[in-house]
């Protein structure tokens, strides 16, 4: 995931206005920082030649411009709030592209231990603490001199600290003596839309990797004490990090820096940064994080950190990094696991209300549920269906040739349409333009099937019942006669709803898309609950099943974790009228307390393949037409457990926690409707 863009989409803006310099290279910007975490007094030193005479820029409002100078010269500075936390300073230059100096100073906030991984999808101050200090690109800790800029950054810090920012780390002195200072020099020479600084008590390990015709590969990790003593975990992470690293230079072209960093983060941090990645230290343990998001990061540097996105037009890096890593790893697993997860990114879009719709065009970046759902699921499946019209061979030069064309560049929508046209030599506005524009899923069933001919002279005639289908469809059906099973694709238009197949046997059963190649929306037979539902609804609701204060407390604070919007409060008396609505229904406590519930309303009893298993069992069922789910602990400790990991397996309709982990789960069992195939009765039959 790339770091979140909320104010620096809009600073980015503001900046644009202010240092535009059309047909010019962005200048350079020069960075001499100071930190030190203990009292989280930072202090800096900016130098940039702007390109006009009145020159803007903004800062965080816990830093304040000691001078501005010029040859020497000091020059006013004037300073106007800029929006909430922000403040804008100008001065004015005696000609443009002068070399300006600045000194600003201040003390950061402290460090917000209590983010969660939702809340640091927005926009943060720059932080500082003795376990870690971020410093975002979107937090306004530099003065921004260009919507693209090169940068160099020296940094000094205080005590055992460690500090990085995104680029070649051209030297580094460590302090030989108490007292001594750690000093290092970062470059970034290709043009950067931002500049994240980190900093915190870590042990670096590095792994050198020869490359040929290319100087040699640095790969580090920075891991506080207690993580990098994990027996052969930072090793790990060296080892993976050069595998994915080669297996995307094979595919896309070569790796564009001589360094990547895997930093530890003491929030539960998810970001992708040009040459680091900047992860969370308790999810860093998880086996299944170098599996799974590592490669996703380590994308990111082509995708998003290499190509650079035109927000404004629509943010296509995630679904791609999602497709050609999350997705990709699956579909190397197996052809069930890929299936499952293309089933999963339609069920997530099932859940999705009207008003959460939107299309790839207008996603930015994900700020909850409805926002994964539709950047990365939907984001993705559009290039699946992409490679599934174009073919392996075609795609995958179009993407190859998207790199060389945009490296370093910002890029669009419009110009991955137009590389994919190049590359596959056929115009793709009919497929691109509707899938980017359109929000709501396409509904699309047969309505009838019939079959005619005689021997191995057979035509299947198809009808189709289409809502919000205005978009051109490919449409994989699976044709089954006895033992025999085929597949065949069609196109349906968006004015067709007829289609005919001609087949060398005689149909009997047929399915519509039974491995979910096409983005649409599911029957409810496809679509058991799974917590998604719960953790994006608009109007939850939530019967607090506790019979101590601790427990009602505890259920309340993992409530805030799970739901995006806050839930209405029930009692026993609401939940029977509750019941006939179609709002998800959230019953968390303890196990007594939910059996009483359970036992007095008559509701469907807790699964036999969940009981007695586990610290805490979390469920969901469909009630038709209510959907509940149930979150059932051993006592408030363990309740309390859950508030990190719970929120994170929105996918699963079930779950078995041993205190803090997850140590079973799934989705119910769902099926894909068969329909009878209509044999047409010839005049022969009739008489």
């Amino acid at each position: 995931m790339s770091p979140p863009i909320s104010w620096r989409l809009i600073l980015s803006a503001l900046f644009i206005i202010a240092w535009s310099r059309p047909g010019l290279a962005a200048p350079d910007l020069t960075l001499a920082i100071t930190l030190d975490p203990e009292i989280r007094q930072f202090t800096a030193q900016a130098e940039w030649q702007p390109a006009q005479r009145k020159v803007r820029f903004f800062l965080h409002e816990s830093l304040h411009v000691s001078s501005a100078t010029v040859d020497g010269r000091r020059l006013p500075v004037e300073q106007a709030p800029a929006g909430p936390g922000y403040k804008q300073w100008s001065l004015h230059l005696a000609q443009a592209n002068q070399r300006l100096t600045l000194n600003y100073a201040g003390q950061l906030p402290p460090l917000e231990r209590n983010r969660d991984h939702r809340s640091v999808l927005g926009g943060m101050p720059p932080m500082a603490a003795p376990e870690g200090s971020f410093l975002s690109a979107g937090s306004a800790w530099y003065p921004r001199p260009a919507d693209l800029f090169s940068y160099r950054v020296t940094l000094s810090l205080s005590g055992n600290q460690r500090g990085l920012v995104a680029g070649q780390r051209v030297s580094e002195v460590l302090p030989g003596k108490p007292g001594e200072r750690y000093q290092a020099i970062f470059e970034f020479t290709q043009p950067s839309d931002g500049i994240d600084l980190m900093a915190g008590p870590w042990i670096v390990r590095e792994k050198s990797v020869n490359r040929p015709g290319q100087p040699p590969l640095f790969l580090r990790t920075y891991f506080p004490a207690e993580l990098d003593a994990v027996s052969g975990l930072a090793q790990a992470y060296l080892d993976d990090s050069q595998r994915y690293i080669e297996r995307y230079s094979r595919q896309i072209g070569a790796y564009p820096y001589s360094e990547f960093s895997v930093v530890a983060s003491p929030l539960p941090t998810g970001f992708g940064m040009p040459t680091l990645t900047y992860i969370g230290a308790d999810v860093l343990r998880l086996p299944f994080i170098r599996q799974t998001s590592l490669g996703h990061e380590i994308l990111h540097n082509w995708w998003g950190n290499g190509v650079y996105v035109d927000y404004q037009r629509g943010n296509w890096s995630e679904g791609l990094t999602t497709f050609m890593a999350d997705y990709a790893y699956k579909e190397e697993e197996s052809a069930a696991a890929a299936s499952e997860i293309r089933l999963a990114w339609l069920r997530d879009a099932a859940a999705l209300t009207a008003a959460q719709e939107t299309t790839l065009r207008d996603f930015r970046s994900r700020a909850n549920a409805a926002g994964a759902t539709v950047g990365y699921g939907k984001s993705a499946m559009f290039f699946f269906m992409l490679r599934e019209r174009l073919g392996n061979k075609v795609f995958d030069q179009g993407i190859r040739d998207f790199w060389t064309a945009y490296r370093f560049r910002t890029a669009s929508w419009d110009d991955l349409q137009k590389t994919f046209e190049k590359a596959s030599g056929e115009p793709l506005g009919d497929f691109f333009l509707p899938w980017l524009t359109q929000k709501s899923l396409p509904e699309i069933t047969i309505s009838h099937a019939s079959s005619s001919g005689s021997g191995q002279k057979q035509r299947l005639d198809l009808r189709f019942a289409k809502s919000e289908a205005a978009l051109p469809l490919r449409l994989p059906i699976q044709i089954n006669a006895g033992n025999r099973q085929e597949t065949r694709w069609i196109a349906l238009a968006p004015q067709s709803s007829s289609a005919s197949i001609e087949l060398d046997f005689k149909p009997e059963t047929l399915r519509l898309d039974p491995d979910f190649h096409v983005w649409r929306r599911l029957t409810a037979g496809q679509l058991p609950p799974v917590l998604r539902e719960w953790i994006g609804a608009s109007a939850p609701r939530l019967l607090i099943a506790a019979a101590s204060p601790e427990e009602i407390v505890a259920v309340n604070q993992l409530s805030g974790r799970i739901f995006e919007t806050p839930p209405k409060v029930l009692d026993m008396a609401d939940l029977a009228n509750a019941l006939t609505g179609k709002q998800p229904i959230l019953i968390a406590g303890t196990h007594g307390s939910i059996d009483k519930i359970i036992a007095k309303a008559g509701l469907p009893l807790r699964p036999a393949s969940l009981a007695g298993q586990g610290t805490a069992q979390v469920w969901t069922v469909d009630g038709k037409p209510y959907r509940l789910a149930f979150i059932s602990a051993d006592n408030a400790a363990t309740i309390s457990a859950l508030q990190r990991a719970l929120p994170h397996y929105g996918g699963q309709s079930w779950l078995i926690f041993d205190q803090t982990r997850a140590i079973k789960k799934g989705v119910w069992p769902a099926s894909v409707p068969e329909m009878a195939v209509s044999p047409t009765q010839t005049s022969k039959d009739k008489n």
